[in-house]
């Protein structure tokens, strides 16, 4: 049996393979290698994930013949930004990169965002390649070709869709994850159920735990499944003029509820999709477009498998938990990338597996949601 399964995402001139299984990392030159101009590459990576994974990354290609130097960034989403975007843009440049040149994108959503964008601007576009690290990145980001970076003004404002030439999904390098991250990758996960697989969801809540103690046939299951659901959507509309949307499930709160803490560790990005879902079916209840059982059994499932549901005072105990405001979340929903002519567009569901778009929610609906929120 192959140690990988290949998935392909489909857009004519610009499709790409999406690897998934173990070992990839170690096998990552011989897979690299078809898709290079020239075998001259860049890495860029963080200081946690290089101490973990650099060096099997750079004896991998190698082996194949390839050449490499390596950008090494600081941690975590605070490098997420204009001045980190610039700094490895001078270094790229240092490095003397050519529009030949490949960039390899080795760790979570903040390298893969940041890399994807410096390889769409650097010389007006050069190729990169996804290797994910984390099972966040594994199943949504590294997918699909979003790049971007945040500013004061909210998340992922500034970016482009550029795709990359391949995704190398190793699901071995999991297993060096904290549980915390593991967690907040499945929320994204149980989004795929979600928005349009009530029987992959219904699958999930018998073997989600085994994605998350490491069960290898449930965890490759998922990225799989995941990735899968993903490609086919991306296919079928790369730019999100329609269906893309979908994606977005829960994160039109969570994004609000990022801002509001700072994008820091104190709210991950997938435990603010966790609560941000469970709102979006809510506010479908609310709007009798979903049965309230559906709403129960989805906050169920994620605070089963350890995930936020709720705005827990718990999430802020350094000032008693008292930051959140409805009006100061609905601030920060008003500057979301989905706002058109002053109204946003909602991912809500008429049930499990059954996601829709609306831009016609009232803003009372949600400002009463928002409020009992903060007030329970």
């Amino acid at each position: 049996m192959r140690s990988h399964e290949r998935l392909r995402l489909d857009l004519a001139e610009r499709s790409y393979d999406i690897l998934v299984g173990d070992d990839l990392l170690g096998q990552a030159g011989q897979h690299i290698a078809p898709v290079l101009h020239h075998k001259r590459t860049f890495i860029v990576t963080d200081e946690t994930v290089a101490g973990l994974h650099l060096t099997t990354l750079e004896r991998a290609l190698a082996d194949a013949g390839i050449t490499f130097e390596a950008a090494i960034l600081p941690p975590g989403e605070q490098s997420k930004d204009f001045s980190h975007l610039a700094s490895l843009c001078e270094r790229l440049l240092d490095m003397k990169v050519e529009r030949g040149s490949t960039l390899i994108a080795l760790g979570g959503g903040v390298i893969g965002d940041l890399t994807g964008f410096a390889a769409a601007v650097l010389l007006r576009g050069i190729d990169f390649v996804q290797i994910p690290t984390t099972l966040l990145a594994q199943v949504d980001s590294s997918v699909g070709g979003k790049t971007g970076i945040n500013t004061r003004h909210g998340k992922n404002l500034v970016g482009s869709f550029h795709q990359p030439r391949l995704v190398l999904a190793d699901t071995g390098v999991l297993s060096t994850l904290p549980r915390r991250q593991l967690l907040a990758g499945y929320a994204e996960i149980a989004k795929y159920g979600l928005i349009g697989d009530a029987d992959f969801f219904a699958w999930l809540e018998g073997h989600g735990s085994a994605v998350i103690d490491g069960d290898p046939a449930a965890r490759r299951h998922a990225v799989r499944t995941s990735c899968a659901a993903k490609a086919a959507i991306v296919a079928a509309d790369e730019r999100e003029s329609g269906t893309r949307a979908l994606l977005n499930l829960g994160h039109t709160f969570a994004h609000a509820l990022e801002a509001e803490t700072g994008y820091g560790d104190e709210l991950l990005h997938g435990e603010a999709v966790a609560i941000g879902m469970v709102m979006a079916f809510e506010l479908s209840a609310r709007l009798n477009l979903c049965p309230w059982e559906d709403v129960a059994r989805v906050r169920r499932h994620l605070a089963a498998i350890g995930l936020p549901t709720g705005l827990e005072t718990g999430l802020d105990a350094d000032r008693g938990g008292r930051f959140w405001n409805a009006a100061n979340l609905i601030d920060h929903m008003s500057r979301d990338k989905k706002v058109k002519g002053g109204r946003l567009t909602f991912v809500l569901a008429r049930g499990i597996g059954q996601a829709l778009l609306r831009d016609d929610v009232e803003a009372a609906e949600v400002e009463a949601l928002l409020t009992a929120a903060v007030a329970e």
